[in-house]
């Protein structure tokens, strides 16, 4: 279905860190009943950014044909090292491909922080929080984090920061901070990360189209809509 457009980030896409890792077999990663489109991401995903317009498009399309679902992959959970040098370099001159590319805006002031640690976890940890919460309210929170990241400057692997954006989407601040610090929240986030790896994504944006047990790439990496569209279309309309 896909013209696989597939570091970690190349080729117009992101690609998970240590994207060998087996998938947990503890429980279902079924989508479930009817048609559902699965879309795999991270907040910290630079290709996942460039795709957001096409992303916006794709949902307003929907028309309540598909259910639509935002699962966290994890593009570089639990990194401890700061970027500086090398891989700090190299993701500045990405930024600018993706900028370049996807006409989507870019804050390069984090380039200034030599100590910054690319820690994905946090925000990702943050969007299945807020979607426990409020499920309707995932792909806000996610949009919301990335946009903060990308073209607003702020460190979304700092738990306040996090905490803040959430509280704008409309989700209680208390009842976040509470889960997110919890035990709880690992788990949510790790069963996400698990249930990537189940459908073989292996970089970011993903896009699955899930029907009754049926499963089918729309895009694996960067796609533009018009691209996509199409098909699309054809498998709503199956």
């Amino acid at each position: 279905m896909s013209d696989a457009d597939s570091l970690d980030c190349n080729d117009d896409a992101c690609d998970i860190a240590g994207s060998n890792k087996p998938a947990h077999d503890e429980k279902s990663f079924e989508a479930g009943p009817g048609k559902h489109i699965l879309y795999f991401a991270d907040p910290m995903c630079s290709w996942c950014w460039g795709f957001q317009p096409e992303l916006e498009q794709l949902t307003s399309s929907l028309n309540g044909r598909a259910q639509f679902n935002v699962v966290m992959g994890g593009l570089r959970p639990g990194t401890t090292q700061s970027w500086q040098g090398e891989m700090q370099t190299y993701i500045h001159h990405h930024w600018q491909e993706v900028e370049k590319k996807t006409g989507q805006p870019f804050d390069y002031s984090r380039m200034e922080d030599d100590n910054f640690v690319y820690d994905t976890e946090p925000p990702c940890r943050g969007v299945v929080c807020a979607r426990e919460i409020n499920p309707e309210l995932g792909l806000t929170v996610y949009h919301n984090l990335q946009r903060e990241f990308y073209s607003g400057g702020q460190d979304i692997t700092n738990t306040q920061v996090i905490a803040d954006i959430v509280a704008q989407a409309g989700v209680d601040k208390e009842k976040f901070l509470k889960l997110f610090t919890s035990p709880a929240a690992r788990e949510l986030v790790a069963y996400d990360f698990a249930r990537t790896r189940s459908f073989g994504v292996k970089g970011f944006p993903s896009i699955v189209c899930a029907d009754d047990g049926q499963y089918a790439f729309l895009a694996l990496g960067y796609r533009s809509f018009d691209a996509m569209h199409g098909d699309l279309e054809a498998w709503l309309n199956s």
